[in-house]
């Protein structure tokens, strides 16, 4: 790809030797990571304020988003699914189950493997806070048309591919 000043910025460096662009050339404005933090890091302040009249944390409320789409994860898939660390899931969880948002069961066939579900105090939970949530999240593609939208979820996708190459 030929980048605003007239070079490659975006090819892989093979080696030492290889010439590559400055973060400069690139700019800020044009470096993909420095924005996806940027937007992230909205995001996440934004649903912070968002989650405190809900008495929810970012990995309570992560939780409840995708245990409603899939039930029955252990805290290992939770943990990567909420992108939250493992120690923090496990309280979470122990905090959520507390708190009679979720329950966990053992595996059929496996008594050592936990699987989390959401009770309906956990589902309702979400139900409520879920509006609020598309609300934010259309907001943050304001503007963008459909085309763009798709092209953009396209592009994270082989970009998920390639971090998840190892």
């Amino acid at each position: 790809m030929v980048g605003r000043f007239g070079t490659t910025l975006l090819k892989p460096s093979n080696s030492v030797d290889d010439a590559i662009p400055s973060i400069g050339e690139i700019g800020l404005n044009h470096f993909a990571p420095y924005l996806i933090n940027r937007i992230s890091a909205r995001w996440n302040a934004d649903m912070q304020e968002a989650l405190k009249p809900f008495d929810l944390t970012t990995a309570k409320m992560r939780t409840l988003a995708v245990l409603s789409i899939t039930p029955g994860m252990t805290a290992n898939d939770l943990a990567l699914h909420t992108i939250t660390e493992q120690s923090t899931m496990s309280r979470t969880l122990d905090a959520m189950e507390e708190q009679g948002l979720i329950k966990s069961r053992p595996r059929k066939g496996d008594l050592r493997v936990r699987e989390v579900y959401l009770t309906d105090k956990g589902r309702q939970l979400f139900a409520e806070f879920w509006p609020l949530m598309y609300k934010l999240y259309s907001e943050v593609f304001s503007g963008v048309s459909e085309a763009e939208y798709e092209t953009f979820i396209s592009v994270l996708h082989k970009m998920l591919q390639n971090v998840n190459q190892d």
